[in-house]
């Protein structure tokens, strides 16, 4: 692909959905930046980011991430309510606290991580045999990650960003091969803020005994 040709898709990308894309792309950084901040607006960011791309993937084919969007509606919901929850105060009327970041000890990682592989192979295939879904496996994979690790997102598990890690990079093979380049481009810019993202948490998880 040559420099000019690239250049023709990214602007043909970003004129084909009369801005909705954009708009998507825009609210998904936004989320992204608030919940490195611990910002309970990172949920409403979030909820009108996932319309938006509910309806673009079911539109070039990418069934389990169209699904997915309903789940992170709902997740959006729950965790603005934990995140909210957390910030009303004790019940004793005392003051106000955050919901504290916590780490998963290595077997509950190799149990998640032997869970999503096993859910990704099993809807894979389904996918493979019996729809015409594109990348089946890989759409699988990152539905699958996604829902755990936006679970953490939601509890404050520290090792979500790590997840994020994998699970946006090969989206952006998964965006770029529909089409959706300024999708993919925003998981690009999702890397480098999920790592500072881990950087703060991990910050915020050390100093916890002075805000908790």
């Amino acid at each position: 692909m040559t420099t000019e040709t690239l250049l023709e898709q990214l602007v043909a990308a970003a004129t084909a959905w009369s801005g909705w894309e954009l708009a998507a792309v825009a609210l998904g950084i936004a989320y992204l930046i608030l919940a490195v901040r611990e910002s309970l607006w990172c949920w409403y960011a979030a909820f009108a980011s996932t319309a938006i791309f509910l309806w673009l993937f079911w539109q070039v084919g990418l069934l389990m991430e169209s699904a997915l969007q309903l789940y992170y509606l709902a997740m959006a919901i729950y965790g603005w309510s934990q995140w909210r929850g957390s910030d009303a105060g004790s019940s004793s009327g005392g003051e106000p606290r955050r919901l504290a970041i916590t780490t998963w000890p290595v077997h509950w990682h190799l149990l998640a991580l032997a869970s999503v592989l096993a859910a990704s192979a099993g809807s894979g295939f389904l996918l493979d045999q019996y729809t015409d879904a594109a990348l089946p496996y890989a759409d699988s994979f990152t539905t699958w990650g996604s829902i755990l690790t936006t679970w953490m997102v939601a509890r404050k598990v520290l090792e979500n960003w790590l997840y994020w890690l994998v699970i946006d990079s090969i989206s952006i093979y998964l965006y770029w091969d529909r089409g959706l380049l300024l999708t993919a481009g925003l998981f690009a810019v999702y890397l480098v803020i999920v790592i500072f993202g881990y950087l703060q948490w991990r910050k915020h998880y050390h100093l916890q005994p002075a805000y908790v």
